[in-house]
């Protein structure tokens, strides 16, 4: 049997050494043995000094060796920080994740917008629809957008029906109009060629890089008309001239133009273009 010195209770198991309570080295009780024995001195010693007895070392006075890992019964682990880390981590996965696609998704929108926006630009608008612009721009010579197309094949003979030639221009010149006022530079990148020259009413000359550059819009312009016009054909080139009467606020300008036009990718690209205001 053993005793813990410190909470005075007892053990049975042999095989124990320390207290299971609070961890102290437990003492050796000899079976039948009092604790409150006295001892008595020896029965051969006369003087009054009892001889003392031979010091044995105790079990609990040899090297002290912390206890192990002990866990008092009934005494249970807590399981719910474990519960609470774990929530707490697959929530700001989920926050992570969110924040991922906030960001995202936008951006992709916005990419299939302007691809989409890109493609539209390849369509000739119809004239009637652009009549009415909003906000236009004085420059009336301009260039038409960059077509988003693939490859064309350029085996297609130019149109050889004047009428039909003179149709396809007037369209054009409408688009190239409306483009001017709305300063829509896609669109005069589509409408003029690469090796596009042409000259002001002030009789100054410009290439296409420098026509788009410098368009801007003008909001003073109410309406326009076309008058006179004619084609001449041949073959992959058609010249087209006329007039083109402009009002806006109250004042109206007339101007003649000579636009020069070339068959290239299936489609009829403006090459050239002289303005001369007629003087009323």
């Amino acid at each position: 049997m053993k005793r813990c010195p410190t909470c005075n209770k007892t053990f049975t198991d042999q095989n124990l050494s320390f207290c299971i309570e609070d961890g102290t080295p437990l003492l050796a009780i000899t079976d039948g043995a009092d604790e409150t024995t006295v001892v008595s001195p020896h029965p051969a010693k006369t003087d009054q000094s009892a001889e003392t007895e031979a010091y044995v070392p105790r079990d609990w006075q040899r090297d002290y060796q912390p206890p192990g890992s002990f866990q008092p019964a009934g005494k249970k682990r807590r399981v719910w920080p474990w519960v609470v880390g774990i929530g707490g981590a697959f929530l700001l996965g989920i926050v992570g994740l969110g924040i991922v696609l906030a960001l995202m998704v936008p951006k992709m929108v916005r990419n299939n917008a302007n691809t989409s926006n890109a493609n539209t630009i390849a369509e000739r608008p119809n004239s009637n629809a652009n009549t009415n612009a909003a906000t236009p721009d004085s420059n009336l010579n301009s260039n038409s957008a960059n077509e988003n197309a693939g490859i064309i094949d350029d085996s297609s003979p130019p149109p050889t029906d004047k009428a039909e030639v003179l149709s396809d221009l007037t369209e054009i010149e409408h688009e190239w109009t409306v483009a001017n006022i709305n300063a829509d530079k896609p669109k005069l990148e589509y409408i003029l060629a690469d090796d596009y020259v042409g000259s002001t009413s002030d009789g100054r000359s410009q290439g296409k890089a420098e026509y788009i550059g410098t368009i801007e819009r003008d909001t003073t312009i109410e309406k326009w008309a076309f008058e006179d016009l004619n084609v001449a054909l041949r073959g992959d080139r058609a010249t087209l001239t006329g007039r083109i009467r402009i009002q806006s606020k109250g004042q109206e300008a007339v101007f003649s133009f000579i636009d020069k036009f070339v068959w290239r990718d299936e489609r009829w690209q403006a090459v050239g273009s002289e303005v001369a205001e007629i003087k009323q």
